[in-house]
């Protein structure tokens, strides 16, 4: 029996090593298959198999090209099969089986082309993603690769390194001419000047020598990752030169943290306001290998660039058919005036005379603003684009926003209002200082604020999260400025498009109410007049849809949206969530029914008062109710902050049944029609579910 035992036990075992043996070279046999594609060249695209989405598209010439020459463009370009990363399970890359580190190397010819040299769109990066689905990242700083919400999150897996033309002082960038390298986002773990050392070791006998992404001249980046020693070099140098000895950024990067088994490579590129095409010519790849340079032969040519320099074309001309030197002075310096009017030309109507300091010369904010450079920009939005400058004759730090008025009906009624709403004076309110008009743009200038917008702390992950005390802080300021609007002002100034983005942070973090570009104003004694339903989905009331009249409760109710925005850390509509979270107040609400009320706080909030942030919570579904009646005022919502009056006492029950009451109205239909509703399919729960912070 025993020896019938040890057969069983030792034959069994070597059945089982078999088997895993079996199972290995299945493994080995799958990543062989997979390396097989894992090393590539392309001495141009004419006909190559790449996965392209946005405005990348290959050129009948052979060129990859990630971006035309427009604006507001992103592209991006990926080779279409995954590429053997190593195997996390186990530890194992393709040629190594002990190891759990992997390397590459890559190489790239590209250039950036645009109407003026040196002037461009943001930029490149090459990356590695685990998806070659991007359809959710913005363009712009973020270069096609995150939004908001996910630049900085580990959950991306996207290493990159970028060609960044155009500075962003959010995300930390050195200059508006450099190389970076990053990590699930764009504020690179390590960055440097465009540029390559000649000769000698960088702080050695050699020399740097500084390049121009944006020239318009073909150059080459290598990326080559040594995965033993975790090291991530990156080499630039105009193309036709041989790869300088010494990298432009050499970083420790453990890249295995990043990566999964297998990964997709390719390039992401944005424009912005700028018309830049952004192309490739020509691009290796080679997994646990070098690669070989490239036959520049081989590869296509640019385009011929046409100059747009007209003053020096017009110069040649002239000089050509032997114009006399002042004659041709005379000429050169008429093209100069009517180019500066061009320039500094503004639309002035005699009825504007009238608001004197409240208007703004447009060379004044052109100056201000080092000629609304992208460098300036402080943000963009659905109704214009803020820059931040200084003032050039009394030296006064500002912010300007570039609002449309394409059409001159009302202007008037509109520039009176903007020049009134001046006069408003409140510690939280941000101070309209004046206006300028030009052609068919408005520009609105208020004070700066040194923290920006509200919004950034509360969704850019890559910004350390407010803690309570100062979001409570805030939260009074803002209703303390909505009190001053509707009530104590000597007319009645209604915001209509109060949320987190609109709400100003000054050097101290005070909380100011801005942008009042959407304002409107009507007498203490007389009613609100209908106007265009304007604002931002998810801050307008209900009623707005059948009565289009702006009034104290549609601000109430936005401000509603905007206690459940700074509580819970997320917008008022998440359309990418399930049915059930999409919409915030809803979420809110139904949290409330079960008993789970602080499920709903910011999960980045920590060591807060709960019956406060309770309260909060409790305050903003009352502000956020259908019925314009069930809203309280400002001015009790301020006694309510400041803890003179008690929260009314309210029941989940009472409260969905008033919301499925609204729900037969017209009003509230149109409203939520694009949004399925998950209290309309819910009874309310019998007895008085009272308020519970558990």
């Amino acid at each position: 029996m025993e020896c019938c035992f040890k057969h069983c036990y030792f034959h069994g075992k070597a059945c089982f090593g078999v088997v895993v043996h079996l199972l290995w070279f299945v493994l080995l046999g799958r990543l062989v298959a997979l390396a097989d594609h894992a090393n590539f060249t392309f001495n141009g695209f004419r006909g190559a198999n790449l996965s392209l989405a946005g405005s990348a598209a290959s050129t009948p010439d052979g060129i990859l090209r990630l971006t035309d020459a427009a604006k507001l463009q992103v592209g991006h370009a990926f080779y279409p099969l995954p590429l053997p990363f190593g195997d996390p399970s186990n530890g194992s890359s393709i040629t190594n089986t002990t190891s759990t580190i992997f390397s590459f190397s890559s190489n790239f010819v590209f250039a950036v082309l645009s109407p003026v040299a040196d002037i461009s769109g943001h930029g490149i990066a090459f990356l590695i993603s685990p998806s070659t689905d991007f359809s959710r990242a913005t363009g712009a700083q973020y270069l096609g690769l995150f939004n908001t919400s996910s630049n900085g999150d580990p959950a991306n897996h996207i290493a990159a390194v970028e060609l960044d033309m155009i500075q962003n002082a959010d995300l930390g960038d050195i200059n508006d001419n450099h190389v970076g390298i990053d990590i699930n986002s764009l504020r690179s773990v390590d960055s440097f000047p465009a540029g390559y050392y000649r000769g000698g070791a960088a702080g050695g006998a050699g020399s740097f020598d500084n390049l121009s992404i944006s020239s318009g001249n073909p150059m080459q980046l290598w990326v080559e990752y040594n995965g033993a020693k975790k090291q991530l070099n990156v080499t630039l140098s105009p193309m036709g030169m041989a790869k300088p000895s010494v990298p432009l950024l050499s970083s420790t990067v453990d890249l295995s943290n990043i990566t999964r088994e297998t990964m997709y490579v390719g390039f992401s590129a944005s424009t912005g306001t700028f018309t830049t095409s952004h192309v490739i010519l020509g691009w290796s790849f080679v997994m646990d290998g070098t690669v070989q340079p490239f036959e520049l032969s081989n590869l296509p040519s640019l385009p011929r660039r046409a100059s747009t320099d007209r003053g020096n074309t017009l110069l040649v001309l002239l000089l050509s058919i032997g114009v006399p030197a002042a004659v041709l002075a005379a000429v050169a310096a008429a093209v100069f005036v009517v180019v500066r009017r061009r320039r500094f030309s503004e639309l002035l109507e005699d009825w504007e005379q009238e608001y004197g300091p409240q208007r703004f010369s447009y060379k004044d904010l052109y100056r201000a603003t080092k000629g609304f450079r992208e460098n300036e920009l402080l943000g963009a939005g659905g109704f214009g684009k803020v820059y931040s400058g200084v003032l050039p004759t009394s030296n006064l730090e500002v912010a300007i926003k570039k609002v449309c008025h394409e059409s001159k009906q009302g202007i008037r009624e509109f520039i009176a209002e903007v020049v009134t709403i001046g006069r408003l004076r409140h510690r939280c309110l941000v101070q309209l200082l004046g206006y300028c008009r030009r052609k068919g743009e408005l520009l609105l200038v208020y004070e700066f604020m040194a923290n920006g917008s509200l919004d950034r702390f509360l969704f850019d992950q890559t910004r350390p999260a407010l803690d309570w005390s100062l979001r409570y802080r805030i939260i009074k300021d803002v209703a303390s400025g909505l009190l001053y609007l509707h009530e104590e002002w000597e007319q009645v100034v209604v915001h209509r498009d109060i949320k987190a983005s609109n709400v100003l942070l000054d050097g101290e973090f005070n909380g100011k109410v801005g942008d009042f570009g959407l304002a409107r104003l009507y007498d203490h004694k007389t009613g609100p007049q209908t106007t265009h339903v304007v604002g931002t989905m998810g801050y307008i009331a209900p009623e707005l849809t059948s009565t289009s009249k702006a009034t104290t409760e549609t601000d109430v109710f936005a401000f509603g949206a905007f206690l459940l925005e700074v509580a819970c850390g997320r917008r008022p509509i998440e359309t990418q969530l399930e049915a059930e979270e999409m919409i915030l107040v809803e979420w809110v609400l139904d949290n409330w029914k079960k008993g789970e009320m602080m499920r709903s706080v910011d999960p980045r909030l920590s060591g807060y008062a709960v019956e406060e942030v309770g309260m909060v919570l409790m305050l903003g579904l009352l502000c956020s109710h259908p019925s314009p009646r069930m809203r309280p005022s400002m001015r009790l919502v301020t006694q309510i902050l400041d803890g003179d009056v008690p929260l009314p006492v309210l029941s989940s029950g009472d409260f969905i049944a008033s919301f499925q009451k609204w729900q037969q109205f017209e009003a509230f239909d149109n409203y939520i029609m694009s949004y399925p509703s998950s209290i309309a399919s819910e009874k309310p729960p019998s007895g008085s579910d009272n308020l519970s912070f558990n």
